[in-house]
C-alpha cells in the first residue's frame, strides 16, 4: 500500500459502507484443505454417541449438541439438533482460509459459532469479498475465514446487484473523469490506492484513474484466482524437480538455487519474491505449508483425521500459490510508489452529498426471495 499522507482522502468504511464481522468457527475440524478428510470427519461424528459425540463436538457457548438453528442460506445442511445428526456430510464449500489460502468447510450451521448469514445470502460466482487484514487488504471470490478484520462484499445482493458503494459515489466519480466507472473498476482502483490507514484517495485525472485501475484489476485477477489460471513466461515457471514424499514435514527454500524443498522434494524456480511475500508478517508459503503438513492435532480429536499422504492436487496448488505470489510480488514497486494528483477529497463528496452515507447503506439488505429452513424444519419468519 501507499504510504500514509494526511490529507482528506475518503475513509474505505465510507466508500464500501455496508460490512460484516468475520466468521467465527468455534472449532477447527470443520474446515481444512482436504475435502475428503471432512468427510471422513464428519462420518466419525455422526457414527459416535452421546457423551463420545459431545467430545468430539468441542461444544462452545454458541454451539452444543442440543443447539437450535437454521440451515445456512443456500445451504442443505440438516436442521435437527446434532445429537440426533445422521446421514451424510454436507458437500464441502471452498472458502479463503488464511491471506492466499483456499481450504475447504462443511456448511452446517450447527458447526459454525457464527456464521453470518448475511454473508452466504450474498456469496455467488459475482460476487468479491474484499477483507481488511493489519497491513494490507485481500480481495476474493471466496467466503473469508480471515481473522481480525471486516469483510466488505462488494455487491449487496446476488446476481451482482446493487454495489456495495456509498450511493452516488460511481456518478459523482462519472461526472469528475468524463467516463462512468464499474464497481469492480473502484474495487479495483482501492486496491491500487488503499492506504494502511485505511483511506482511498481518489483521482480527478483521467490518465491517472486508468493507469490506477489497470494495476488493481491486475491485483484483483490474481487474487480472485478465478478465471484463466495466472503463469509466468516459459522458464520461470515452477517445476517439481525431485518428487515430494508422501508426507513432507519440513519445508525450505535456497536463495542461491531458488529452489523450495520439502523434505527430499524439490521445487524450482521459486523467484525470492514469492518466498518472501509475507501478510501480517508471515510468509505466505510457510502458512500454507504448516497447515497442510502440521501434525499437533490430538490424537482421537476429529481434526487428526487427514490425509496419510500428500494429495497431487496439493502439489499442484503450491505451484499456482507461487506463481501467484511472485507476479504479485513484480507489482509490488508499482503499488508503493503510486502516488494520486487531482484528489477527490472526502469534503467534496461531502459538498456533493454522497458523504455522510445513510444509515441504511452500512446495514445488509434484504434479499430473501424465498424461504430458509429454520431449526427442526421449521421455515424462518423474516
Amino acid at each position: 500500500m501507499p504510504s500514509v499522507t494526511h490529507d482528506d482522502a475518503p475513509p474505505l468504511a465510507d466508500l464500501m459502507p455496508w460490512s460484516v464481522a468475520p466468521l467465527r468457527l468455534g472449532r477447527g475440524w470443520p474446515a481444512g484443505p482436504d475435502p475428503v478428510s471432512l468427510k471422513a470427519r464428519w462420518d466419525a461424528f455422526v457414527k459416535a454417541e452421546g457423551p463420545h459425540r459431545e467430545a468430539l463436538l468441542e461444544p462452545t457457548r454458541s454451539r452444543t449438541l442440543h443447539s437450535a438453528v437454521p440451515q445456512l442460506p443456500g445451504r442443505g445442511g440438516g436442521t435437527e439438533k446434532l445429537a440426533r445428526a445422521v446421514g451424510p456430510c454436507p458437500e464441502p464449500v471452498r472458502v479463503l482460509h488464511a491471506p492466499f489460502d483456499e481450504q475447504w468447510l462443511i456448511p452446517d450451521h450447527r458447526l459454525i459459532d457464527s456464521a453470518r448469514p448475511e454473508l452466504w445470502r450474498v456469496a455467488d460466482a459475482h460476487q468479491t469479498f474484499l477483507v481488511e487484514t493489519p497491513d494490507r487488504l485481500v480481495a476474493s471470490s471466496r467466503l473469508p475465514l480471515l481473522r481480525p478484520g471486516r469483510v466488505r462484499p462488494l455487491y449487496r445482493r446476488p446476481g451482482g446487484t446493487e454495489p456495495n458503494l456509498a450511493p452516488g459515489l460511481l456518478d459523482h466519480l462519472a461526472r469528475r473523469l468524463g467516463r462512468t466507472p464499474t464497481p469492480e473498476d473502484l474495487l479495483a482502483w482501492t486496491l491500487a490506492a488503499a492506504r494502511p490507514d485505511l483511506t482511498v484517495p481518489l483521482t480527478a485525472d483521467p490518465g491517472q484513474w486508468a493507469a490506477g485501475v489497470e494495476l488493481g484489476h491486475r491485483v484483483l485477477w490474481l487474487m480472485r484466482r478465478d478465471g484463466e489460471r495466472p503463469k509466468l513466461p516459459g522458464g520461470r515457471r515452477p517445476y517439481v524437480r525431485a518428487p515430494l514424499p508422501g508426507r513432507p514435514s519440513g519445508l525450505y527454500y535456497d536463495r542461491e538455487e531458488e529452489t523450495l524443498h520439502l523434505d527430499e522434494g524439490r521445487l524450482s524456480p521459486v523467484p525470492p519474491g514469492a518466498w518472501d511475500y509475507e501478510v501480517d508478517g508471515v510468509r505466505v508459503l510457510e502458512r500454507w505449508f504448516t497447515a497442510r503438513a502440521d501434525g499437533t492435532a490430538e490424537p482421537g480429536t476429529l481434526a487428526a483425521l487427514g490425509p496419510r499422504t500428500w494429495p497431487q492436487t496439493w502439489t499442484s496448488e503450491l505451484l499456482e500459490l507461487i506463481t501467484v505470489l511472485a507476479l504479485l510480488a513484480e507489482l509490488r514497486p508499482l503499488l508503493e510508489g503510486f502516488t494520486v494528483t487531482a484528489p477527490v477529497t472526502a469534503t467534496e463528496l461531502r459538498e456533493a452529498g454522497v458523504l455522510p452515507v445513510p444509515d441504511a447503506a452500512r446495514r445488509p439488505a434484504s434479499v430473501l426471495d424465498h424461504q430458509e429452513e429454520g431449526p427442526e424444519g421449521q421455515f424462518t419468519l423474516l
